[in-house]
């Protein structure tokens, strides 16, 4: 029976205190590994994908990869968020599987092998981490990521996916396709569930992060939007849907008044019920224009060729990594 090999892609940006522990958790699931389903596996790569945090990452990923030969090391030239720095890792990978998984070490490695056999069990080239606790954030931000993964399933997605989260197994062929075209702005699932058939769940427990989010309120919310502009052109269509639901109100609120008009002696005051439908209409054809030019902002940044991630090498082993004291001495003339 062959083995499944697997790589481990982890975007990161602040796992100064916990990668080590991560790392090494995956290292237990080294050689000769098998499921409980009895699948033989074995994590061939660890993909550290450095996002250019604030801490000091960097230094545990050059320590881990010196000490690890299963550690790679991913350089990106800039900070360019998660989901571009997990398609750097899994464009670089070459596992028959790829593992996605958060840095703070809410994901345990432990469920890998049980994420695999529902793999297998169900033919699914996808497979996502179904929490069955909270996830460990606050109440609000729970609520939120709750809410709009619902918006997502119900109106923006056609059912691709059924759900989603950043832990996630999925076919490596079909990762490093995905990784290879989707274009700047494209969220990474709404990526996936174009070309997978189908996707299953495996249920797991989320522990506790080893440290506090980098994600501000600001930074989710873009995220969020990144999502809707990702899911097609739904979005479109309901903004359409919205402008006729408007357009027969005022149709049917004319006829009224006209109604009123003509059969009765009362005089319909209309200064108010004016202004706050031109506030509203105006308010709802803005909101229209700024949709249509989020997505022609999208679709210009792909035609100029903005791409999602740049692989770079570690700045202290390049040009920028040479001290002074580091260069050779060359005669000079006088």
């Amino acid at each position: 029976m062959a083995t499944h090999t697997v790589s481990v892609v982890i975007p990161v940006y602040q796992g100064e205190k916990t990668l080590e522990v991560l790392v090494q958790e995956l290292l237990a699931l080294g050689h000769d590994a098998r499921t409980p389903g009895g699948h033989r596996f074995e994590v061939s790569e660890v993909l550290l994908v450095f996002d250019h945090g604030p801490d000091g990452s960097a230094e545990v990923i050059r320590r881990l990869a010196e000490e690890q030969s299963v550690v790679r090391p991913i350089w990106l030239s800039r900070n360019f968020g998660q989901h571009a720095a997990t398609l750097a890792g899994m464009a670089s990978s070459g596992g028959d599987w790829i593992v996605t998984m958060d840095e703070d070490g809410q994901h345990d490695p432990a469920d890998l092998p049980r994420m695999l056999d529902v793999a297998m069990a169900e033919h699914a080239p996808l497979v996502y981490a179904e929490p069955t606790n909270p996830p460990p954030h606050g109440p609000v931000r729970n609520a939120a990521s709750k809410a709009a993964k619902w918006l997502f399933v119900r109106v923006l997605s056609s059912g691709q996916v059924p759900s989603f989260e950043s832990y996630r197994l999925v076919l490596g062929e079909l990762g490093r396709s995905v990784a290879a075209y989707a274009g700047s702005g494209v969220y990474l699932d709404v990526a996936i569930g174009w070309v997978a058939d189908r996707s299953a769940r495996c249920p797991v427990r989320l522990r506790q992060e080893g440290r506090a989010s980098g994600y501000s309120f600001r930074r989710l919310l873009s995220h969020f939007w990144r999502l809707v502009l990702s899911s097609g052109t739904r979005t479109l269509r309901l903004v359409s849907v919205t402008g006729v639901v408007f357009a027969v109100l005022g149709f049917v609120l004319a006829a009224y008044y006209t109604l009123t008009r003509l059969t009765t002696d009362q005089v319909v005051q209309g200064w108010t019920s004016t202004m706050v439908a031109v506030l509203v209409g105006t308010g709802m054809v803005l909101f229209a224009l700024g949709v249509i030019a989020e997505y022609v902002g999208v679709a210009v940044s792909m035609a100029m060729g903005k791409p999602p991630y740049l692989i770079a090498t570690d700045p202290e082993r390049g040009p920028l990594g040479r001290r002074l004291n580091d260069a050779p001495l060359r005669d000079s003339r006088r």
